[in-house]
């Protein structure tokens, strides 16, 4: 009998996650698939219905079990994605997601949104998290060369990469001259805020210094 009783607890637990990853399957938009998966240990809900989450080829989906059935779903698209951590415990893996809050992927230091589950399975988790990893390091490039157009559209625009001596060029093709002074300021401030390397800027620098 008691082990009658395992086995159908047992299949009971296979079941519940069964459903939940129908439901998770049913989320997806056409070409969207679940690249990893991992399920919250039972430990870790004894005062809340469990969690699922789950890295597609284009968000990231925290689902939660409903009171009455049913789940709620959370995602972040990985273009907002702003960081990822993982802890890993004796008992199961904790993983904190924070993402932008704008939908403007250049946008920095907008109210972000947070999603944190606990006591993940830890194979699984780790697998979401390196997941999230390759998409935060993806994205941040992205997001970094779209700062960059953007400032050098605010700024008058500085060329980076042009032939030794030849004038800057703003984003619409016209000689951005200007100031040396005022030209060397904005390409260090854009080295201060990570959109250029110190090679870039060492260059640029050369670069309005000969025009002198």
């Amino acid at each position: 009998m008691e082990v009658e009783a395992r086995s159908k607890a047992q299949t009971g637990k296979e079941s519940r996650t069964n459903r939940a990853l129908n439901e998770l399957d049913s989320l997806l938009i056409p070409g969207e698939r679940v690249e990893g998966s991992a399920i919250q240990r039972r430990l870790f809900a004894l005062t809340h219905r469990r969690m699922i989450v789950a890295a597609t080829t284009g968000r990231l989906i925290s689902m939660t079990r409903g009171l009455i059935g049913g789940f709620n779903p959370v995602d972040v698209r990985w273009q907002d994605l702003r960081d990822s951590r993982l802890r890993v415990g004796i008992f199961g893996a904790d993983l904190t997601v924070a993402a932008y809050g704008s939908p403007d992927l250049a946008i920095v230091g907008q109210p972000t949104t947070r999603i944190e589950v606990k006591g993940l399975r830890k194979e699984e988790a780790q697998k979401v998290y390196r997941l999230c990893q390759a998409q935060e390091q993806a994205w941040r490039e992205k997001r970094r060369i779209r700062e960059l157009e953007e400032l050098r559209a605010k700024s008058g625009g500085i060329q980076l990469g042009s032939p030794s001596g030849a004038p800057a060029m703003t984003s619409s093709g016209q000689d951005s001259g200007g100031d040396p002074v005022a030209r060397l300021a904005r390409a260090k401030e854009m080295l201060e805020k990570g959109l250029i390397t110190d090679a870039e800027f060492e260059s640029t620098k050369a670069r309005i210094i000969s025009g002198l």
